[in-house]
């Protein structure tokens, strides 16, 4: 377990973080003509904290895919996200909810104290099959896996990706080229089996593959060592999972595979040339049965490691989608050059790469799946999400949240222009369609004596108590509705209506229940159970227990979450 200073003031802080209501300030949509896209997508501007906890009535549980690329904690006061965590807002948050303490902690104890209850949010927003995707390096690598353990659990760790291609320029005794992915899923077991990417720029692989066979004849060991060389050499190197394909014979480039997988058939495999049984390691089972086996090994498939130990020659012309592996290459160096080109130069140092989370997006969602990235940066992730339906014709949604002033000049700006293609200076990108909504976050739902904040709108607050209720999505109505303009939700055993008027005390009374309409032509008949907030009741205790009806008051019995 790990410990720091202060940690014991952060594990439940965010059940104190006020929820605050979302302002929506503007919508942009592609103009006619650009390809279709999604339009349902979200950029919030304000201290991420309070806007996760803000998002959770509406997208608690329902997230598929996080990703996030907090600061890294390198001490480095210049970097975009001010990552030493000394920016003044930190600092006063750091003396409310630590107190005193905070005056003596340590960079880390600092960085670990901002990430707690954040991280804690983002586990309540994602789905019970969803995943985070964490970027790191060195600095907190170590920590973050432990306090991730302890959010998430140790049994839903998922990888620890190195990502190649990170070069830093300060190295010492060794250069450090990698930083970290940390991938944890809310369920492991809930994940699929296989993940799997498409496979880009199969034509590069497949053409030198054409080249060097034609070059070297039937000399495959002289072709595969060339080939080999080529991904090395290549920029041109097309994706991750294509650099383990570096071997040729007469079909073409291929990989040496395991062939038992867990959940594989459990049997006495035979060799076909000695009949000898092939030992099958613990915990796994063969992937084909002795028929598919002898065919393998007749077409040449199958190498002998040695007599008891074998291994499978896997095609790279036979699929389109590959297993990626922990080791991830980034397939471009220019992520900096893109985003230049797209918004101007110098606008954001050091974006990551739109092809990489696009990956990831692809890996881990399906086509209609919820995006987050509370770190949102220069809005790699909304720029891939839009990338990645663009390919597939998914209809895949972001949230971004930004915290940093640039969040409406740079963040929605890239966004914007990565939907319409037209970048700086006339530069012309692809252009992806679609659209989202601005938003800032704004007033707190309470008051600081508890009261509820009218000022923030009825809607809000009908939406608050709706969640604080636990209405299922499903369940929850509109204002608009055939049975009472109070009415939060319904179903076939519950009703909530919430009588209340800003101006005004209201009470549940007899006119009150003789203004609902159930039954007839409203078409639900009454619920077992009718749940009724309001300022006053002026009923019985005895009329509303023989009646189903369980009354509320206004504010007080409103569940602050």
């Amino acid at each position: 377990t790990l410990h720091w200073v202060g940690k014991d003031k952060v594990v439940n802080h965010h059940h104190d973080v006020p929820f605050r209501v979302l302002n929506k300030v503007s919508t942009f949509a592609a103009p006619a003509g650009l390809p279709a896209n999604t339009t349902d997508n979200r950029i919030i501007h304000g201290d991420n904290l309070e806007a996760l906890k803000s998002l959770l009535p509406e997208f608690e549980g329902q997230v598929k895919c996080i990703y996030i690329d907090p600061p890294y904690n390198t001490g480095n006061e210049g970097w975009v996200y001010n990552d030493a965590v000394n920016d003044p807002k930190m600092k006063r948050w750091l003396g409310q909810v630590v107190g005193k303490e905070g005056e003596d902690l340590s960079r880390h104890d600092k960085w670990l104290c901002m990430m707690y209850p954040r991280l804690k949010l983002l586990h309540r927003l994602l789905l019970a099959d969803g995943v985070l995707f964490a970027s790191i390096d060195d600095n907190e690598v170590a920590t973050f896996r432990l306090v991730l353990d302890e959010i998430f659990g140790s049994q839903n760790f998922v990888a620890e990706i190195v990502l190649e291609g990170a070069f830093k320029n300060d190295a010492r005794q060794i250069g450090v080229n990698h930083e970290y992915v940390l991938v944890y899923a809310r369920k492991r077991a809930l994940l699929p089996r296989e993940w799997a990417v498409k496979k880009e720029g199969v034509e590069p692989v497949l053409k030198e593959v054409a080249r060097l066979k034609k070059l070297h004849g039937t000399d495959f060991d002289t072709a595969s060592e060339a080939l080999a060389g080529w991904f090395r050499a290549s920029k041109a190197t097309p994706s991750f999972a294509h650099r383990r394909f570096r071997n040729l014979d007469a079909r073409g480039a291929f990989k040496e595979d395991d062939p038992t997988a867990p959940g594989g058939r459990k049997f006495e495999l035979r060799s076909p040339k000695t009949g000898d049984v092939i030992p099958l390691r613990s915990n796994r089972g063969w992937a084909f049965d002795q028929e598919a086996f002898d065919s393998l090994v007749k077409e040449g498939r199958i190498s002998f490691i040695t007599p008891t130990s074998i291994m499978v020659r896997r095609y790279l012309h036979e699929t389109d989608h590959a297993t990626p592996q922990s080791v991830m290459y980034q397939p471009t160096r220019s992520a900096s050059e893109r985003l230049a080109k797209l918004i101007g130069p110098g606008k954001f140092d050091y974006p990551k790469d739109e092809v990489v989370i696009q990956r990831l997006v692809e890996m881990a969602t399906e086509k209609d799946s919820i995006v987050l990235d509370s770190f949102a940066g220069s809005g790699t992730t909304g720029h891939a999400v839009l990338a990645q339906n663009a390919l597939d014709g998914g209809k895949r949604r972001f949230l971004l949240v930004e915290t940093m002033p640039y969040a409406e000049t740079v963040t929605a700006e890239r966004i914007r222009r990565a939907i319409t293609g037209r970048g700086e200076d006339n530069f012309a990108a692809v252009a992806l369609g679609g659209g989202f909504d601005y938003y800032t976050v704004g007033e707190p739902m309470f008051l600081p004596d508890d009261n509820l904040n009218e000022a923030v709108g009825t809607e809000a607050i009908r939406g608050y108590v709706a969640y604080s209720e636990g209405i299922p999505a499903a369940d929850r109505t509109a204002a608009e509705n055939p049975h009472s303009s109070y009415l939060l939700g319904l179903n076939g055993e519950t009703a909530w209506l919430f009588h209340y008027q800003p101006d005004r005390a209201t009470r549940l009374d007899m006119d009150f229940l003789a203004g609902l309409r159930f039954g007839g032509s409203s078409g639900a008949g009454k619920p077992g159970t009718v749940i009724i907030y309001a300022d006053r009741c002026l009923l019985s205790a005895t009329f509303m227990a023989s009646h189903g009806i369980i009354f509320k008051k206004i504010p007080r019995d409103i569940t602050r979450f």
